[in-house]
């Protein structure tokens, strides 16, 4: 299961010094002129569930979901998962669902039910951060607890919205639940030395 990543001390150490610069060379593939673009997301979660795949095994994890799994990004072990990542000096900003329609936003903030466990990835470049985990459980006990308006974060109508985000506080209790698994990440960026077409030159090349 997920939760064995969180109690592994082999994998924990991996974690801890493979998952930055991971991350790092990420950022680099999706980088044009600087700036980072919006594919990093799906090469950070693709990076995540690789791990999930050394770890339990390839007969165990399911990546080929169906489109009706809008929240799911891995099946382990018959359990769903969801992954997110966020960057920044402190946690916040998890989104749960993106949309461009208003109406579409409402809707899901009153009928959104947590269905699966939550993988986090708290980036701080130069500083602390984290790999959470979150049962479905833990979300829905929170949910309840707060409300629908305290626990999701609706974008102001009239803007050019993002989509449904979970409250910083809401996220901030869920990391500091003593129920939450936490493994801690030290961010430091290392020199690396990274050509996007190495790849698909060498692939070229081949006869």
């Amino acid at each position: 299961m997920v939760e064995g990543l969180f109690q592994d001390q082999d994998i924990i150490k991996k974690i801890q010094t493979k998952l930055p610069e991971l991350f790092q060379i990420a950022e680099l593939e999706s980088s044009r002129a600087g700036k980072i673009g919006m594919e990093v997301g799906s090469i950070r979660e693709k990076i995540l569930i690789a791990l999930l795949v050394y770890k339990i095994g390839r007969e165990n994890v399911q990546t080929d979901l169906p489109i009706h799994e809008p929240e799911a990004d891995v099946i382990v072990h018959g359990n769903s998962i969801s992954i997110k990542t966020v960057t920044g000096r402190r946690i916040g900003g998890v989104k749960l669902i993106w949309t461009v329609d208003h109406d579409q936003a409402v809707k899901f903030s009153e009928e959104y039910v947590p269905t699966c466990d939550m993988l986090l990835a708290h980036i701080n470049w130069g500083g602390a951060g984290a790999l959470y985990l979150f049962t479905k459980q833990l979300q829905a006990q929170l949910l309840e607890q707060l409300g629908r308006e305290e626990y999701m974060k609706l974008p102001k109508p009239g803007t050019n919205p993002r989509g449904v985000e979970i409250t910083t506080n809401a996220i901030r209790i869920l990391a500091n639940h003593p129920q939450s698994l936490i493994i801690p990440v030290q961010w430091e960026k290392i020199e690396i030395v990274f050509d996007p077409y190495k790849r698909w030159l060498e692939l070229w090349k081949q006869e």
